[in-house]
């Protein structure tokens, strides 16, 4: 019951890397971002910021739309 440990906080992978853009046909990035049924995954569990879950869910829809990752089943 007393086993409480203070979670880091997780940090935007692109902020660091200083990422301005993420490409659809870069599958293994994308595929990062979603689950293993196809849905993209939250912020809470990425740890992406706002601005670059935007993007990434931009990507991943476009990556769908070219067939490179599959859609939500």
């Amino acid at each position: 019951m007393g086993d409480f440990r203070p979670r880091r906080k997780k940090v935007c992978k692109m902020c660091q890397n200083k990422i301005d853009k993420l490409d659809y046909k870069d599958v293994e990035t994308v595929r990062r971002y979603i689950s293993d049924k196809g849905n993209i995954l939250p912020r809470r569990i990425t740890g992406t910021c706002a601005k670059h879950q935007r993007m990434v869910a931009e990507t991943v829809k476009r990556a769908r739309h070219m067939a490179l990752v599959p859609f939500a089943e």
